[in-house]
C-alpha cells in the first residue's frame, strides 16, 4: 500500500506530529524528549474512518501493519486538507494476539473476563507497529513483544475488570497499570507492549533526520 505524498513538505527539524489520541504514547514521547503536535484525525475529520476490523485469512502481523499505514494515509490527508505545516507524522497501532487471533479492546465486561481468562498462565504475543512519514519517505518498524501471565482466579480478573482499566485496551489489560501484578515475565519492549516501542522509535526519527 503506498502513502499519499506532500509535495510541499519541508525538511524535518525537531518537531513531528503524532496522529494518536493515546495519553500513554503521548506520555512516552516525553519520555525521550521528542517535541510534538497533537493531529486527532477523527475530530478535524469526523467523516473519514479505519476499518480496524480483522479481514478473513489476515495475520495479525499483516492486520497491525495494514492498520498504521492506514492511519498514515488519513492523517496525510488531514494535514492537507487544514493546510497544516508540513512535518512527519507519526502513527502506530498495537495488537494482542494469542494462538493467532487478534485481541482487540473489550466489547464489555463479560468479554474483558472471558480475554483475560485465556491470558491466565499463557503467554502471548502484543504486536506495536510505527509509521513515520514525511510525505516523500516512509519509515516503518514492527516489534514482538511476549507477555506471560501468572494463573489468575476468578476473583482477580472480575476485581480487575471492576476497576475498569481493562475497557480501553487491547487484550482487555494495561501492562503498565494495575495488570502489572499478573505478569510474570516479559520478553521484548515494555515500551511497545505500553503502545509505543521507544528504541525503534528513535531510530525511525534519526532516519528522518528529525533532532532528538
Amino acid at each position: 500500500m503506498s502513502i499519499a505524498r506532500l509535495s510541499a513538505m519541508q525538511p524535518p527539524s525537531n518537531i513531528i506530529y503524532l496522529a494518536s489520541k493515546s495519553p500513554r504514547r503521548r506520555e512516552l514521547l516525553k519520555q525521550i524528549d521528542v517535541h510534538y503536535e497533537l493531529l486527532l484525525m477523527r475530530e478535524v475529520a469526523p467523516r473519514v474512518d479505519i476499518d480496524e476490523s480483522p479481514q478473513y485469512g489476515e495475520s495479525p502481523h499483516a492486520y497491525v501493519e495494514r492498520v498504521v499505514k492506514a492511519k498514515a494515509q488519513i492523517a496525510l490527508k488531514v494535514l492537507r486538507e487544514r493546510k497544516l505545516t508540513p512535518r512527519p507524522i507519526l502513527t502506530a497501532d498495537t495488537t494482542v494476539t494469542f494462538d493467532g487471533e487478534i485481541l482487540g479492546k473489550p466489547l464489555d465486561r463479560d468479554d474483558a473476563v472471558r480475554i483475560l481468562k485465556r491470558l491466565s498462565g499463557q503467554t502471548h504475543q502484543v504486536l506495536t507497529a510505527v509509521m513515520l512519514t514525511t510525505g516523500d519517505d516512509d519509515y516503518h518498524t514492527l516489534t514482538t513483544s511476549f507477555v506471560t501471565f501468572s494463573p489468575l482466579s476468578e476473583d482477580q480478573i472480575r476485581q480487575y475488570v471492576d476497576t475498569g482499566e481493562p475497557m480501553d485496551k487491547a487484550g482487555a489489560y494495561g501492562v503498565q497499570g494495575r495488570a502489572a501484578r499478573f505478569i510474570s515475565k516479559l520478553s521484548g519492549s515494555y515500551s511497545g507492549v505500553v503502545g509505543l516501542p521507544l528504541f525503534e522509535t528513535a531510530g525511525l526519527l534519526r532516519q528522518a533526520g528529525v533532532q532528538i
